[in-house]
Parts: structure tokens; sequence; C-alpha cells
């Protein structure tokens, strides 16, 4: 199981999926320029920013780099979801699925998916869509791990669900 949660910033974490040494150096760079930036701009990092540089260097390779992200984060101008392609095309929507196990996933938030969630409502519908990701395809891992991104803190729960089984078999 690799760590699927990358830190970028206080307030902003990324989601990768596709190459786990791809996604985990890309992050990593991102996170260092990021916090430069900030350093002499003298304010807090904004996630579009996050967004458009990991955008800008992935752009560079033409999908060479085998990084799928989804970016998520709170600033001072809000709460941000956006995906980034390897090949440096974006989206920003309410909810996001990448990898694998996305279709899964979306047919998850496609049904249950609705505005102004509670967080614990949040945080099940999720839990529920990275669960039938993982169910749903071999290639997904077997945990799920949640960050809960505010303006104050982030709170990240790894393993918040253990898949331990695929199926009971054949009985």
């Amino acid at each position: 199981n690799c760590e699927k949660l990358h830190y970028i910033a206080p307030q902003i974490w990324c989601a990768g999926a596709g190459t786990a040494a791809d996604t985990e150096f890309t992050t990593a760079i991102i996170s260092s320029n990021l916090e430069l930036h900030a350093l002499s701009t003298g304010r807090k990092p904004r996630v579009v920013t996050c967004m458009t540089m990991l955008k800008q260097h992935l752009f560079q390779y033409q999908g060479h780099i085998g990084a799928y992200l989804v970016v998520a984060g709170c600033d001072p101008t809000g709460t941000h979801l956006f995906t980034v392609h390897a090949h440096g095309s974006t989206d920003k929507l309410p909810y996001v699925t990448m990898g694998s196990g996305s279709l899964a996933a979306m047919s998850v938030f496609e049904t249950q998916w609705k505005a102004n969630l509670t967080r614990d409502e949040a945080v099940k519908l999720a839990s529920d869509a990275i669960q039938a990701g993982i169910f749903n395809d071999l290639g997904s891992g077997s945990n799920v791990d949640v960050a809960i991104i505010t303006q104050d803190k982030t709170e990240l729960k790894r393993g918040y669900f253990l898949h331990l089984l695929r199926s009971a078999g054949c009985q």
C-alpha cells in the first residue's frame, strides 16, 4: 500500500493516481515551489496557484510523467477542487475521480452527491466512492485515506477504512 494523499501546503493536498514515483516526486516539487512562492509574496498559498504550477510542469512533459492528481484545498478565496491530468489539462468540478477505479467511484458520486453536504455526509460519500473504486478494480489499492480540509486545519485520517478481503469466495 502506497500513500495516495500528498501534502502540498497546510490547507492544500493532492490525491494521486498513476505512477506512484511520479506522483510523489511531482507533488514534492510543487510543494517546495509553492512554499517559495508564498515566502516571496508574503501570502498564504492559493489552490489555483498549486493547480497552475502542476499543469505547467506536467504539460512540459506531454504526459510522459504519469501523474494524475486531484487537488483540493481551502484558501482565502474559498474551497477548491481540481483535477490535473498527466498531459496538463485541468477541470474544476464539485466532485471528481481519477485513476483505474474512477468509473465505479463516479457512479457513487453521481447517484448520491448533493449540494451542501454536512461534513459527516461528505466524508461518508467520499469513503463510499473510494470503496466502490477499490472493490471494482484490482489496481486501486485496498485502503481509504481521508483528508478533511478546512480554513483552520487539515485532519488526515489514514486507514479510515481498510478492505481486507475483496470477496468472500465461492461457498
